[in-house]
């Protein structure tokens, strides 16, 4: 079964690392397969706010769009 740390910290509570989680459960006697760390692999990636979308004036299925990335706009 795969769960992810989020959704077990909503039942457990635990400071731990998913390592030394993994590592707890299996001297309980639970066998941990492996653990799969997704995200965090992406460098460069910014998440902005679309404030205003309008048509390009020289294009028909293109839009120019005003963002806010949180360092202003």
């Amino acid at each position: 079964m795969k769960v992810t740390l989020n959704w077990l910290r909503q039942y457990v509570d635990f400071d731990w690392s998913a390592d030394e989680l993994a590592d707890r459960l299996t001297m309980l006697g639970l066998e941990v397969e492996g653990i799969h760390r997704i995200g965090g692999e992406f460098e460069g990636i910014v998440v902005a706010q679309v404030l205003t979308r309008d048509k390009h004036p020289n294009a028909d299925k293109l839009s120019v769009c005003r963002v806010n990335d949180g360092q202003g706009e």
